[in-house]
């Protein structure tokens, strides 16, 4: 064939394009809402010309991959999937890239995040992180169960109700656990689960001068009511499951009541729950103390100061958490399975409050963690299912390792108390809290 130059030109500007073309990659969680971004991107890549290499990981190992990279410098990704406990720490260690960018876009309407899931993720001010959703923790039930068991959830249970109902509602012969909780070890993982639960008990990490509180009483009574209520109605294999791990059990018909995120519930009532028609919400449940156990935490997409793509890196990350998105997983797999829990305006949405039959709990549940006031008695910290220091993610999956190990029966309840006490005294010894 003749090269006229007409398409030499082309050619010329083909692979000038192809050279110039950018690719990113994204580090993210292998949950539901974030495979679903994953099969919608290539609109973005359509849209932009922007390429990107995703990386979708395990909870834990996520955690440990992204922070092992941005704390070397490693550049390894240009997007992260980070939390509310990462934001502000990498923040003012000034690691992460500001997004100015999304707050001066009008169309964005970074104002119309939620208040709460917002200040988790600033600093100063500035947005360091944009929320892919947000999140609290509330208890979801089988109806059907509850009515056999002659039961009726409240609203707003006791951790004693919960006790009960599990109990009544478990049926070993026909493969029905009455209750699934989280126990596979890691500070977001089991730890997220009883931390929130603890403070429902009274109990706290540190008191005011940064000691250790797991050899108090509201510590024992936490673990043990833990312990008791998965050993009598909880699955085998407890101490392997995660989230993802009792999603599955709960879809499967095998859980009678599953506490957990907020964000579990359109998957619970979904196309792939077998008891979708049967699910019920109730808020986390308290112990007559003033704090209930739900949390805060919003898995949200932030830029690391080591990409060499920044500027593409936000064009992507205002793709995926802006109000257009939103309407695009509505239009395809309906309002109720949008991410949850970020902005105001989907709260207001007639179409999703139809769609949703946990919206208003789910709302409530945010608005009603306060991050600043997490347990009953005062502490020097904030966060609730997390302490925000820089040293927690090692101490906090330390300490579910304990709690995990007593989960499986390897050690007392006693004991994984006395270790975690010992341990957390050592590190916090170590890093200067305590002197």
């Amino acid at each position: 064939m003749k090269l006229t130059p007409f398409i030499v030109g082309a050619l010329t500007i083909a692979l000038a394009s192809s050279a110039s073309a950018e690719t990113l990659t994204i580090a993210t969680v292998n949950n539901g809402d974030m495979v679903r971004m994953q099969a919608l991107s290539p609109a973005f890549t359509k849209a932009t010309g922007i390429d990107l290499n995703w990386v979708v990981l395990e909870e834990n190992t996520l955690r440990q991959n992204v922070t092992t990279d941005i704390a070397t410098n490693g550049g390894q990704y240009d997007v992260m999937t980070i939390g509310t406990y990462e934001a502000p720490i990498w923040a003012k260690q000034d690691w992460l890239v500001p997004l100015d960018g999304l707050s001066a876009d009008a169309t964005y309407d970074v104002n119309d995040i939620l208040p709460a899931i917002r200040a988790g993720l600033s600093v100063d001010g500035k947005l360091y992180a944009a929320p892919f959703y947000g999140e609290s923790s509330m208890v979801m039930y089988r109806k059907d169960l509850m009515e056999k068991a002659g039961l009726t959830m409240p609203d707003a249970p006791t951790w004693e109700f919960i006790g009960k109902a599990a109990r009544a509602m478990t049926d070993r012969a026909n493969d029905i656990n009455g209750i699934c909780l989280r126990g596979k070890a890691g500070w977001g993982e089991n730890m997220a689960f009883l931390t929130a639960m603890s403070n429902s008990f009274g109990a706290s990490w540190f008191d005011e001068s940064w000691h250790p509180q797991f050899d108090q009483p509201e510590w024992k009574a936490t673990l043990d009511t833990y312990l008791g209520l998965m050993k009598d109605a909880g699955p085998a294999g407890a101490s392997s499951n995660g989230f993802n791990e009792n999603l599955t059990l709960f879809q499967q018909g095998k859980c009678g009541m599953w506490i957990d995120a907020t964000v579990a519930a359109s998957f619970v009532i979904g196309k792939d729950s077998t008891v979708a028609d049967k699910v019920g919400f109730a808020l986390a449940p308290d112990n007559g103390l003033g704090k209930r156990g739900n949390w805060l935490w919003a898995w949200s997409l932030a830029i690391p100061k080591s990409s060499q793509h920044a500027e593409a890196a936000e064009k992507f990350i205002n793709w995926a958490t802006n109000k257009d998105y939103l309407a695009t997983v509505a239009a395809q797999d309906g309002w109720a399975n949008v991410p949850p829990g970020t902005r105001t305006s989907l709260y207001a949405n007639a179409d999703y409050q139809a769609a949703a039959p946990f919206a208003k709990m789910t709302l409530d549940s945010i608005n009603s963690a306060d991050p600043t006031k997490p347990t009953v008695k005062p502490v020097p910290y904030v966060g609730i299912q997390f302490v925000a220091i820089p040293e927690f993610a090692g101490i906090g999956t330390n300490v579910g390792q304990l709690f995990s190990a007593a989960l499986a029966g390897q050690m007392s309840a006693d004991d994984a108390l006395k270790q975690a006490q010992d341990s957390t005294t050592r590190d916090m010894t170590r890093a200067g809290y305590i002197k």
